[in-house]
């Protein structure tokens, strides 16, 4: 109660005084808690007890004084930093902590991000220096004020000084005030407020503060009202949670890869660590918000993809005013000494009184430096303007002429210099340029000390670079301009960074300049006859302002010189300017306020200005005051961040007075925020003798000039222009009282009245310029010849700006004359008084309302503790994304606070702007101090922090992205509809015309060829053939990475070595028919030996990848796993494997005793086998084939004679790596007659028309699939020689593989993609030598792909035109498509036409559906054709679900049916249903007698123009991705690989990237190539692209070093074992976000 009573106290001066210090002590940390109210008590004991008359007896002022204890909060802060309150708003804070309050039954744990511990060492405070504490140009962050009442009511718990005795506020009219006309509604909103902002800036901060004490430090359920809803990702029930299958009694592997993290299960039997399932835990529970309004209505384009319409809120407040006039200022006095021009004044006063002062600068330690008069002035004047006509170029030819643009380079600390150039240029009739000085060598040299401390030697260059951000754009301007010469002082031009030639440095986008000196020591001295022309004011361009934009570019605003000159006239007659006044000037002389009133309108009234540089602020914030005493000056110009600071440092100078000063100009008046330093400084230096009614806030714009300005008067008894205006009406763009369901309400004061000889009205901001009603928010135009008219060469936008002509609602213009926009968002009062609520660039339309930038800041500044960030170095911007702003705060972050820390204050900003401003926050960032973009004067360069932002170079170090909370127009959820019976869709195929979507290859009966081994049914008889009638014909010819031939077998050595290794297996081994036989050899000679081995001895083989010897531990337990998985009798291998199997390394890794019987094939008997082995039943089992697929699954397949199982190890081509799945392994395998493998080697034989005497280079790995079908069996079928080539090989000689088809003239060769991807990244930038050294691709007819996925179009178009040079034909390049069921169904083959691409609709494939669209089109993806059509395969396209045929062009599941088909899975287990549903599958409705094979892989049939080699037109198969792998989200259907291509092109440090699903999250992993600190640069990009191009929300983004992501030998990448490491915590991430 003591603290709401102290504005009612009439307290001497001196107790006020005393009272202002005692709350300094206590905010710098000088006096505790208990000492402060000790002596507080003290104090007021004589005081409190008072008559409640004692307010009415008040005297009446125009301003209502702010009393001592009001000013202390203003001042309270913590001992953090000395200069952070400039910023602080009380009353704003009550309103914070009572939103954040609100939150606190609603508390939820956030997940904090995780990150790696290099990312999180502390350094120490030494390392770091605090930036300047100051405030961006522009932008005042003052006081927002709050009604009592509403305070009171919307805090949770008031402290025991607030109480019940509480008054109501008198001043706010209520909401049933609404039905009064406008006119007195607005009226009492403005002058009626004065009592309630008094009282509301005298209430105490105690209440809120106590609610936020008690608030826990994690991030509550965000609350939005008026917003649709996005669906419901975290619905997650039992029927759709993730089942996996885990053998009974297994346990969960420990994965070496990913380190030895502790295990546990979840509900669903993933073994997960505690800490990442808590976090994903604590992320969902965050995101089960109660459920929003439906979604109203939505644009629905062809494919049902449905963006939510933002609607207005029908309870949204609206204008009801009647339509405002325009607003005429005061006529223009015409005065008979004013000059008739501004040169014209500057002569009269050189040669009148050359003795006068005219400009006085000071040194850093507040001396008089040097005192320039207005005959220097004039004289110095002349003779820069003669040296600047005469002096550069030739008499001929002068570099400048009258009219010529030429810029001022002048220091913040030389406005001496500065003023003799500028009015050099007007005596010589140039147009002076003013700009600020780019980095010199002194500031480089700071800073990069200053950087070296904490940052890398990489990134200290971008970081100096972002420090003087707009350098080059303002290049730009000058160039544009036709600027070609620079006049600058001395001592600027021997800091400007030079060449060692002694040549100043060409800045970048800056034009070739010729750097003019302009002391006077310099020049040359004019001869006694010439004497400047000086005319009257005329149309004449007198100068050139630049405008720095919201983009960032940067515009020349042209000032003519009869503008110059109006303006001033106008200034002298708005401020009352006499002759000899002084002046003082903190604001900068190059431009704006600082450039009006200090170096233009002083000199036309000849007044004497005392400057103030930049820096003699930094060190003595009171300078301005002490100066305002010592020269007795009636006027100052200064900003609200001067005043803040002169009450920061005002106890340190007790022997100043005020009053004198008759006019204290506030140059950001127009700044909202600037209310509550104007209040402070009034209520501290009253004492001292400042006026109330001094204090005057003025409105500019670049390009209208002064807008407004208030005029000081002797009127004590005028009250002042005060509104207090609904924030929640203003976004709206309406004004409003306050009403009382909203936390906060705007106070804003006037700037004035319209300027003399000038016009203003308020049109709206969008759209048509039509006046705004009287309670409707607009953008201030000005009608007047005091204001700017053109942007230098920009004609068109200067017409939208300086040519505007306002309308009225019947559409009549309100002038004749163009208005000119100000860029000011506000509204004219009753009595002509001109409020302003915000900038257009500051303006952000989120949802349809608007928020300005500033309002943001306030808010996240008002959440204590702010001992975390800098409050000077925080910028609000916004972005678009998904057809929406949303709103980025990047703070920079003090080098001694904690992450933790941290982000608790970033989760407790949000709960506050949410409660606030009804408006979620899309990403808050945290930089390292001093890594923001400057702006000359120290400020934050806001377009470049934005645009650093987007391009991914800010590097934070914390970051919170809530895309879950602010982007409410996501598309609806696709609903299911019950799916139309197959028969009806077959009618409607019929019934459109369109033919069902089935194809097949050439038919194997009616083939006629001269294949001997046709007669033959099992391989090992057609190897024992060609040894009898080719044998010295060569087979294979294995490379090694040198080029040359390692070995080489023929037909006879195959067949000789295959009969030792029999015997050898049986003798040795004593093994018998059907026994199993683990193969652990390097890709080579002795795998394919071995191979056949087997065969001859009836036994079953086994292709198993070795173990790496540099990473044995991780590699082994694979190995071990499979050859327990297959039950292996005995492991056959080379004597160095023998040797790495029993190494010490092994026995750390395995249990090596359990190891089956190992045979070394380096040894071999002599003799042969009594007999080869002929298998009496085709059906009989001929080789296991172990196979992983990208789910994780391990999958074996009844090949007919053929168990085909993928080896599960990772990495690229001969990289070794691991990722064993930490789901379950079922064991399964498929067998595959002999008749079978045969037919498969008939069909690749015939395809690509393989015979004895072609050669085929093959890089590949033999261990699966059709990889081990060609480097194994097929030259044994075909006759063909092979050469191999180990993809391992090529880690050492990239090339090869390449080099290997041009040696050897090879038409066909087959690769994988991780082959031709390390081919492209490795001779990217060789091709020339390649070229040298006589590479030549020309004979290569196909070069086909080997794969088990979409093709991958980017890579294989990137591999064709590097290697186009080489001669490669980019028609050569084709894929292949294989799968488990079937491991050859296309393969592009020599005849036939060429691959086909086409681009569909990308939103239509996550609706199942195919629309061909043309290339370029939005949201277009290229797919290519997957190959011919093998012979004696069929191919039909049906519904996964229903299981009946589809139409042509028509997305669905790939069947095949073929002789070569796998018969069925077999596992330990037995899952008939699985089997029959994979392998015998028939259609619901047709032709039901077909057994077909499910491919498990979505595609479509599309018939071209293309004609067959047998004259019909070619069926094209296009494979869009497999089922397994595809991602259900909101509804529809979404492929992983659409997603990972757009993440990679976010950033070009993101080298690879995986997604997959956890209860309904999107977790999007990425690997990181570049430096740890560019981790948290990907969090916002990533989300960023995902939502824009897929419109899907990120829940959790992972970046990871380059190479975690598992990719299997084939280059596919294994997302379901990337999904359990990071389950499991074994991933070692850099950085783990959860978006919330």
């Amino acid at each position: 109660m003591a603290d709401r009573s102290l504005d009612s106290l009439a307290l001497p001066l001196e107790v006020r005084a005393k009272l202002a210090e005692l709350d300094l002590e206590l905010s710098e940390g000088d006096i505790t808690q208990k000492g402060y109210e000790k002596k507080k008590s003290k104090l007021l004991g004589a005081y409190l007890p008072q008559p409640p008359g004692v307010e009415a007896s008040l005297p009446q002022e125009r301003r209502t004084p702010v009393t001592p204890s009001s000013s202390s909060r203003y001042h309270r802060r913590r001992s953090s930093g000395s200069r952070d309150e400039r910023y602080r708003s009380d009353v704003h804070t009550e309103a914070v902590q009572a939103a954040l309050a609100k939150h606190k039954e609603r508390k939820m744990a956030v997940p904090m991000p995780s990150k790696r511990r290099s990312l999180v060492v502390q350094t120490s405070m030494d390392a770091y220096t605090p930036p300047v504490i100051q405030c961006p140009q522009g932008l005042i962050r003052g006081a927002r004020r709050l009604n009592t009442e509403l305070i009171k009511k919307y805090t949770s718990s008031g402290s025991e000084d607030e109480g019940s005795g509480q008054g109501d506020s008198q001043g706010t009219p209520s909401s049933s005030q609404g039905s009064l006309n406008m006119e007195h509604w607005i009226s009492r909103a403005i002058h009626g407020s004065t009592t309630s902002s008094t009282n509301s800036s005298s209430s105490t901060q105690s209440g809120g503060s106590g609610a936020a004490n008690a608030l826990a430090d994690v991030m509550t359920q965000t609350r939005i009202e008026n917003h649709s809803a996005p669906p419901d990702i975290t619905t997650y029930t039992t029927e759709h949670s993730i089942q996996v299958e885990r053998p009974q009694g297994s346990t969960p592997r420990t994965v070496p890869k990913y380190g030895n993290a502790e295990l546990m299960e979840t509900g669903d039997g993933v073994p997960v660590s505690s800490r990442v399932s808590a976090k994903i835990q604590q992320l969902v529970n965050t995101l089960k918000r109660p459920k929003r309004p439906p979604l109203r209505e939505f644009f629905v384009d062809d494919f049902e993809e449905l963006l939510e319409v933002q609607q207005p809120d029908p309870n949204q407040p609206r204008p009801e005013g009647a339509q405002m006039l325009a607003i005429r200022g005061e006529q223009l006095g015409v005065v008979t000494n004013w000059p008739p021009s501004l040169e014209a004044a500057l002569q009269r006063w050189g040669t009148i009184s050359p003795k006068a002062p005219c400009l006085t600068t000071m040194d850093t330690n507040g001396k008089p430096l040097y005192i320039l008069t207005y005959g220097k002035l004039w004289t110095r004047s002349m003779k820069v303007a003669y040296n600047i006509l005469h002096k550069l170029g030739t008499k001929q030819e002068p570099m400048v002429r009258p009219g010529d643009r030429v810029a001022l380079v002048f220091p913040n600390n030389d406005p001496a210099a500065f003023m003799v150039a500028f009015y050099g240029c007007l005596l010589a009739e140039v147009v002076p340029v003013p700009i600020e000085v780019p980095l010199t060598r002194k500031e480089i040299k700071q800073r990069f000390l200053r950087l070296t401390v904490s940052n890398t030697m990489g990134d200290l260059l971008a970081l100096i670079i972002k420090m003087d951000a707009g350098s080059q754009q303002i290049g730009f301007l000058l160039g544009s301009c036709g600027v070609t010469v620079a006049l600058t002082s001395d001592a600027c031009h021997k800091g400007l960074p030079k060449s060692p030639t002694g040549e100043i440095l060409q800045f970048k986008g800056w034009p070739r300049l010729l750097w003019f000196v302009t002391e006077s020591k310099h020049l040359s001295k004019p001869p006694r006859d010439w004497f400047p022309h000086i005319k009257d004011a005329n149309n004449d361009t007198a100068y050139i302002e630049y405008k720095t934009c919201k983009d960032g570019s940067v515009l020349g605003v042209t000032v003519t010189r009869i503008a110059l000159l109006t303006h001033c006239q106008a200034l002298t007659q708005a401020c009352a300017y006499t002759e000899a006044e002084t002046i003082v000037n903190v604001l900068d002389f190059k431009k704006d306020v600082g450039l009006w009133h200090g170096i233009l309108t002083s000199v036309m009234n000849m007044m004497h200005v005392i400057s103030i540089p930049y820096s003699l602020m930094k060190v003595n914030p009171l300078s301005w005051i002490q100066k305002v005493y010592a020269y007795k000056a009636k006027v100052a110009c200064v900003k609200s961040r001067d005043m803040h600071w002169a009450l920061v440092a005002h106890r340190d100078q007790r022997d100043i007075n005020l009053t004198s000063l008759r006019m204290l100009i506030v140059a950001d008046g127009a700044n909202p925020w600037s209310i509550s330093s104007c209040d402070a400084f009034l209520n501290v230096f009253q004492s001292k003798g400042l006026r109330p009614e001094v204090i005057c806030p003025c409105a500019s714009s670049p390009e209208a000039l002064t807008v407004a300005i208030r005029r000081p008067t002797d009127d004590t008894n005028q009250p002042p222009g005060r509104g207090v205006l609904s924030m929640h009406g203003l976004s709206y763009g309406v004004i409003r009282v306050d009403s009382e369901e909203k936390l906060s309400v705007l106070t804003v004061q006037d700037v004035g009245m319209v300027m003399p000889g000038g016009v203003m009205c308020v049109v709206r901001p969008e759209g048509i310029p039509l006046l705004c009603r009287t309670d409707e928010i607009g953008e201030l135009c000005v009608c007047s010849i005091a204001a700017g008219t053109s942007y230098y060469g920009l004609s068109g936008m200067t017409k939208n700006t300086f040519e505007m002509f306002p309308m009225m609602s019947s559409g009549a213009p309100v002038s004749e004359y163009p208005f000119v926009r100000t860029g000011l968002l506000g509204f004219v009062g009753p009595g002509g008084m001109v409020f302003v609520v915000g900038k257009m660039d500051g303006l952000m339309v989120v949802s349809g309302r608007r928020h300005n930038a500033d309002d943001i800041v306030a808010t996240a500044l008002a959440v204590e503790p702010m001992k975390f960030v800098y409050r000077g170095r925080i910028a609000v911007f916004s972005i678009n994304v998904l057809h929406d702003e949303r709103i980025v705060i990047i703070a920079e972050q003090r080098p001694d606070s904690t992450e933790e820390d941290s982000f608790q204050w970033m989760s407790r900003v949000l709960q506050a702007i949410d409660g606030i401003h009804q408006v979620g926050v899309y990403c808050l960032a945290l930089v390292p101090a001093n890594t923001l973009p400057k702006t000359p004067l120290g400020g934050i360069h806001l377009s470049e922090t934005k645009q650093c932002f987007l391009e991914g170079s800010l590097h934070p170090c914390n970051v919170l992205m809530c895309p879950h909370t602010c982007v409410t127009n996501l598309p609806k959820p696709r609903q299911k509809q019950p799916e139309i019976g197959p028969a009806s869709v077959m009618v409607g195929n019929l019934v459109s015309g369109k033919r069902i979507a089935q194809a097949s290859g050439r038919d194997l009966g009616q083939i006629e060829d001269n294949d001997q081994g046709r007669k033959f049914m099992f391989l090992a008889e057609v190897l024992q053939w060609r040894a009898q009638t080719t044998p010295d014909h060569v087979l294979f010819t294995l490379l090694n990475s040198r080029g040359t031939i390692a070995n080489s077998l023929t037909c006879l050595q195959l067949h000789k070595r295959a009969e030792k290794i029999a015997v050898m297996l049986m003798e040795r081994g004593h093994l018998q028919d059907g026994d199993h036989v683990a193969l652990v050899y390097p890709p080579g000679i002795d795998l394919i030996a071995a191979f056949y081995g087997c065969l001859y001895a009836g036994c079953v083989p086994i292709t198993v990848r070795p173990p790496h010897p540099q990473n044995v531990s991780t590699t082994l337990p694979t190995v071990k796993m499979i050859v327990e998985v297959s039950r292996s009798a005995c492991v056959m291998t080379s004597q160095f494997i023998v040797k790495l199997l029993r190494s010490r390394e092994a026995g750390a890794a395995v249990d090596v005793r359990t190891w089956p019987p190992v045979l070394d094939t380096d040894d071999l008997p002599k003799r042969r086998p009594s007999q080869i082995y002929k298998p009496s039943n085709p059906d009989t089992l001929a080789y296991l084939d172990f196979s992983v697929s990208t789910t994780g699954m391990l999958a074996g397949v009844k090949k007919n004679y053929c168990w085909e199982v993928e080896d599960s190890y990772t990495g690229a081509p001969g990289i070794y790596t691991q990722a064993l799945p930490s789901i379950s392994i079922n064991q399964f395998t498929h067998n595959m007659s002999h008749a079978a493998t045969s037919a498969l080697c008939r069909s690749i034989k015939l395809q690509c028309e393989l015979y004895p005497s072609r050669e085929v280079a093959i890089c590949l790995d033999p261990y699966c699939g059709l990889g081990f079908v060609l480097w194994c069996l097929c030259s044994v079928y075909s006759g063909h020689q092979s050469i191999l080539i180990p993809p391992s090989e090529l880690e050492i000689n990239p090339s090869l593989w390449l080099l290997a088809v041009s040696q050897y003239k090879v038409r066909d060769t087959f690769c994988s993609y991780s082959v031709m991807e390390l081919c492209t990244k490795g001779l990217g930038s060789q091709t020339e030598s390649l070229k040298t050294r006589g590479l030549d691709l020309s004979r290569v007819r196909t070069c086909v792909i080997v794969a088990e996925e979409r093709p991958r179009i980017a890579l294989t178009q990137s591999f064709s035109k590097l290697f186009k040079d080489l001669n490669l034909n980019p028609r050569a390049v084709s894929t292949s498509f294989g799968c488990r069921v079937n491991l050859a169904i296309c393969l592009q083959g020599t005849s036939g036409p060429d691959p086909t691409t086409v681009y569909v609709d990308m939103r239509a494939l996550r609706h199942d559906r195919v629309r061909l669209v043309e290339r370029g089109s939005p949201h277009s993806l290229p797919l290519m054709e997957s190959g011919k059509i093998l012979p004696g395969v069929r191919i039909i396209i049906a519904n996964p679900e229903t299981k009946g045929p589809l139409g042509d062009s028509h997305l669905g599941e790939i069947w095949v049916h073929s002789a070569h088909n796998a018969s069925g899975y077999f596992t330990v287990y037995g899952d008939e249903s699985l089997q029959s549903d994979h392998f015998n599958s028939r259609l619901s409705f047709g032709d039901t007698q077909t057994v077909w094979a499910r491919t498990g892989y979505l595609g479509f049939l599309r018939r071209t123009d293309l004609t067959d080699a047998n004259g019909e037109r070619h069926d094209a198969l296009y494979v869009v991705g497999a089922l397994d792998e595809a991602m259900e989200l909101r509804g529809m259907r979404y492929h992983p690989i659409d997603i990972e291509t757009s993440v990679i092109r976010a950033h070009k440090s993101i080298t690879e990237c995986a997604v997959f699903t956890w209860t309904n999250l999107l977790v999007v992993v990425v690997e990181l190539d570049g430096s740890e600190q560019e981790a948290l640069d990907l969090v916002p990009l990533v989300t960023n692209v995902v939502l824009e191009e897929h419109y899907l929300i990120v829940g959790v983004v992972v970046v990871v070093d380059v190479g975690v992501i598992p990719i299997n030998s084939r280059g596919e990448k294994q997302r379901m074992h990337l999904r359990d490491g990071f389950l499991a915590d074994q991933l070692d991430p850099i950085y783990v976000a959860y978006n919330m």
